[in-house]
Formats: structure tokens, sequence, C-alpha cells
């Protein structure tokens, strides 16, 4: 199996290991037996922090820290290292225990995920930083050129009391009506009042109801001044 990882390894990212034993480590998952790949993964994150920090520095010379914060955060998430992990193959070549492997852990985000930082990291121990970094800028591809906007990237609430603000408008009220479901798996349902206008939202948290109230009155305060 290891030879088959250095095989894949080598296709996906064009990297090949100096000490295997870096990349076997990087790829178990603690549910397997012996050590596992957590120290790697931290190692990673941090590197993976630095290469996509500078990316979007460079990218973004008129950016405010907060949007660079937002931009990274954006790349460096668990969702988007599961989908890179789970577009290179990683999953096929992960060491799980007996449990993980059942329960179909090659295919877990947060598993996933952990991989590709503890192989950034076990690679970055293997050569350094340059290697990492071309390695990491590899993985992601096309999504160190195709940022989203960094509007979209601000939340809904911030957005619309800025909005407002602005239009000496005042600021956006919101009420909680109602709490259904039991208690590990509540739903909130908000209103959000604004320039005469309700718009409500619902969500697993009061936050993320909010969130969706005020994403709505955006889309409205929009129309009506677009009209």
């Amino acid at each position: 199996m290891a030879d088959k990882a250095g095989t894949w390894l080598k296709n996906s990212l064009d990297y090949e290991f100096a000490d295997a034993r870096l990349l076997e480590l990087a790829l178990t998952h603690r549910s397997a037996a012996g050590n596992n790949n957590e120290r790697l993964e931290f190692l990673g994150d941090a590197v993976l922090d630095l290469v996509i920090s500078e990316v979007v520095f460079r990218s973004h010379p008129l950016a405010t820290e907060g949007d660079l914060s937002r931009l990274r955060a954006s790349l460096v998430n668990d969702q988007s290292l599961a989908e890179i992990a789970g577009e290179l193959g990683i999953g096929k070549h992960l060491y799980l225990g007996s449990g993980e492997r059942k329960s179909g852990g090659h295919r877990r985000r947060s598993i996933l995920a952990d991989a590709l930082e503890a192989v950034f990291g076990a690679i970055y121990l293997d050569s350094g930083f340059e290697a990492t970094r071309v390695a990491i800028e590899k993985a992601f591809g096309h999504r160190l050129h195709e940022f989203p906007d960094v509007e979209s990237l601000r939340d809904a609430k911030s957005r619309l009391q800025e909005w407002m603000q602005a239009r000496q408008m005042g600021l956006p009220e919101y009420e909680l009506h109602e709490v259904s479901g039991e208690a590990h798996q509540q739903t909130f349902e908000v209103s959000c009042r604004a320039a005469d206008n309700v718009t409500k939202g619902s969500g697993t948290t009061r936050r993320t109801a909010e969130q969706q109230a005020a994403e709505a009155m955006l889309s409205r305060l929009h129309a009506a001044d677009e009209a």
C-alpha cells in the first residue's frame, strides 16, 4: 500500500518522498494502531496558512486585513480541503481503524481535510518550504486564480448594517419568534425589520437564522433601490 501511495502522490502532486515513512504517517488516521498524522496535520496547517496568506496578499494589493482573512478562510476550511483531497483521491490511501473503514471514514470530510494538511506537513519535513509551496499550489490549482468576490464573503448582517448606515436609515432589528424541535436539533425562526420591511429566516442556530433574514432583507432593499 505504501508503494501505491507513493505512486499516487507522484502522479497527483508531482512529488516523491525521500523518506517514504513520512507519507505513510501522514496518511495514518488516529483510529489506526500506532502513531498517527495529528502532529503532521498541525505542522501542515501552519505551512498551508502561510502559503495561502502570501497568495491572497499578493493577488489583492488593496484588500484590508479583514478581507484578506476572509479570502484565506474561503480557501482554507474543512470543506474546501476535503474537496481538494477528494479530487486528488487521497481517501483511497488512508490507513484507518476497522471501525472508521466500515463507517466510510475514507469519505469523511474532516478526515480527508486533516490528511491533506498532514501530507503538506510531511512534505515540509521531507524537503522544506519551497517544495511544500509548489505542492500546495498544484493541489489548489484554479482556486488560487478564481477568487470569490470579497464583498460576498462578508456576513449578511454586517453588510446590511453598513448599507443602512450609509443611507442614514438606522439599524435593522431582529426578533426571535419561535424555537422548535428537540434540544439537540432545534430550529430557530427570526424576523428582520428594516426600513418598513420585514423578512424572515430560519436555521439550526439563532445566528444562522438572523443571517438568512438579513440576506433576504438585503435582496429586498437592493431591488427597491434599483427600481
